[in-house]
């Protein structure tokens, strides 16, 4: 909720903005996550500031699929922001290159560039002051059969996690779907996602359950959430089609937030898409549609 102190701190044309939106300063029940560049207009460039309206429109968390390539200063202002206004960080692009087969390789020099890029992310994890970094284990090897790429994916992984356990970072697999948008991946189902979770069988390699993603690949959201429900350690959000805020497509978000909050889930969900609508009102119909698919409670 925004304190007296943040509300005098804002701009008169900045509370005229926030009073326009219904329940602005009431925390949300989950933790939705906008990143940064989603409210440009409502809330300005600076990261700062930009954390500081969110906050005040009832998010409790951030995320930023390009932290890494802010100068370590920013990161460490960010992370201190967040953390002063007791802020979850979701998770934060680690690998993800589709590019190039590299986890389904039993290749030493292949291991050895994956291990460097997990020693990297720990040290970036230390100056942000993040729980999890996002994984996409590449493209499939079109001449080698699928149970080796799977079986050197789970060597690989296990490696991975050894380097990452001593930190307490943990990495969130990212299933993709190959219809539109990623074709040639290998990682595209929450199911063969939690299969190799499993057999990795170490608290550090877990999920990012991408609905959007998920939609295309597979449907059948909220029982494979159930299936999964072990190994899931965040949550991408976009409805389908078209990628933009809840309320936009054919996925029941009210339905699948009410359900993972029974189920007592506490990490982020990550806004991961785009606005439907340009402009200011765009986003002001972005923070509403996530107030009507946020208001389970009453139903």
């Amino acid at each position: 909720m925004a304190t007296p102190q943040m509300m005098a701190a804002a701009t008169p044309k900045d509370r005229k903005k926030k009073r326009k939106l219904k329940d602005a300063s009431k925390p949300f029940n989950l933790k939705y996550a906008p990143h940064f560049g989603m409210f440009k207009e409502l809330a300005g460039k600076d990261p700062i500031d930009y954390i500081k309206f969110c906050y005040d429109m009832g998010f409790t968390a951030m995320f930023d699929n390009g932290i890494l390539g802010r100068p370590p200063a920013e990161q460490e202002k960010i992370a201190n922001e967040l953390d002063r206004l007791g802020m979850d960080f979701g998770p934060f692009v680690l690998i993800a290159d589709f590019k190039v087969t590299s986890f389904v390789e039993n290749k030493p020099e292949v291991k050895e560039i994956l291990i460097k890029k997990m020693h990297e992310g720990v040290e970036v994890a230390k100056r942000i002051n993040a729980k999890w970094a996002l994984v996409v284990p590449g493209r499939y090897h079109e001449k080698l059969h699928w149970d080796y790429q799977t079986a050197n994916t789970i060597d690989n992984l296990k490696a991975c996690a050894e380097v990452l356990e001593p930190s307490g970072l943990t990495m969130v697999l990212e299933p993709l779907n190959t219809l539109r948008n990623h074709p040639g991946l290998f990682l595209t189902g929450i199911p063969q996602a939690y299969m190799l979770c499993k057999a990795v069988n170490s608290p550090y390699c877990k999920i990012v359950d991408d609905i959007y993603h998920q939609q295309i690949t597979e449907g059948n959201i909220i029982p494979n959430i159930d299936y999964a429900w072990s190994e899931i350690a965040a949550f991408h959000l976009g409805d389908n089609p078209g990628r933009k805020e809840p309320t936009t497509g054919e996925i029941s978000y009210k339905n699948i937030f009410k359900h993972i909050y029974n189920k007592g889930y506490d990490g982020v969900l990550c806004m991961e898409h785009s606005n439907s609508i340009k402009g200011i009102d765009g986003e002001k119909r972005v923070i509403e549609a996530y107030r009507e698919c946020d208001d389970f409670l009453t139903t």
